[in-house]
């Protein structure tokens, strides 16, 4: 009988500007749904940093939580990351959103002088301790960097974001639609997505690319 393998998706809010890219959040799930495994959300218990209105571009005068507005795109069957334990999954997989470079990081702010929330930190070095793989889309792979520092991974072809990676000690590798890199030291697995110009099928294939990748190294 065939075990099916489980995997945690950490999302940071909802919506590109101040949160989790609900496109690459979305694929990712349906990659992980049509390979045959299951998914199991998460995200830190939070304030987000701030609140961008999707319209006008424009921060908004609110407050708003990251666990909460996560929710919206997990159908309210979310956990709070703090719940999250590596031995129960076969990998860990983080979409993108300014939401990872705001909420789960500072790297939007600080670059390489970035913080990262302590839980998104535990959770990927208990992931990478248990010999685990972990799927970083976007901007994620730049979190990923500076939690684990010596660390393949790429963000596509920008070079102010590459050359932060590189201050973080990590190797950035040019891609572009769809392709992913992979580091077999930490089996992390990091494609662009819309950290190029690109239109929703050419994330479908990154996202399905990496999931099919981290469940072969599962």
């Amino acid at each position: 009988m065939t075990i099916q393998k489980k995997l945690a998706v950490v999302l940071s809010g909802c919506g590109v500007y101040d949160g989790a890219e609900i496109h690459e959040a979305t694929l990712t799930m349906l990659a992980i749904a049509k390979a045959g495994a299951s998914y199991t959300l998460f995200a830190p218990n939070i304030t987000q940093h701030h609140v961008i209105n999707h319209l006008t571009g424009e921060e908004m005068n609110e407050s708003r939580n990251v666990l909460v507005e996560s929710a919206r795109i997990a159908r309210g069957e979310i956990q709070d990351l703090k719940e999250y334990k590596a031995a129960d999954f076969d990998a860990l997989v983080f979409p993108g959103g300014f939401g990872a470079a705001k909420n789960l990081s500072t790297f939007a702010f600080e670059g390489p002088e970035c913080s990262v929330n302590e839980d998104v930190e535990l959770a990927v070095k208990s992931t990478v301790q248990a010999g685990k793989p972990i799927g970083a889309l976007c901007i994620t792979p730049a979190v990923i960097t500076k939690i684990l520092g010596k660390v393949d991974v790429t963000i596509g072809n920008d070079s102010g974001t590459a050359g932060a990676i590189e201050a973080m000690g990590g190797k950035h590798v040019q891609t572009t639609h769809g392709e992913i890199v992979i580091d077999r030291n930490y089996r992390v697995v990091s494609t662009p997505c819309y950290m190029l110009d690109a239109t929703i099928d050419q994330i479908e294939i990154g996202a399905r690319n990496v999931i099919k990748t981290i469940l072969t190294m599962s």
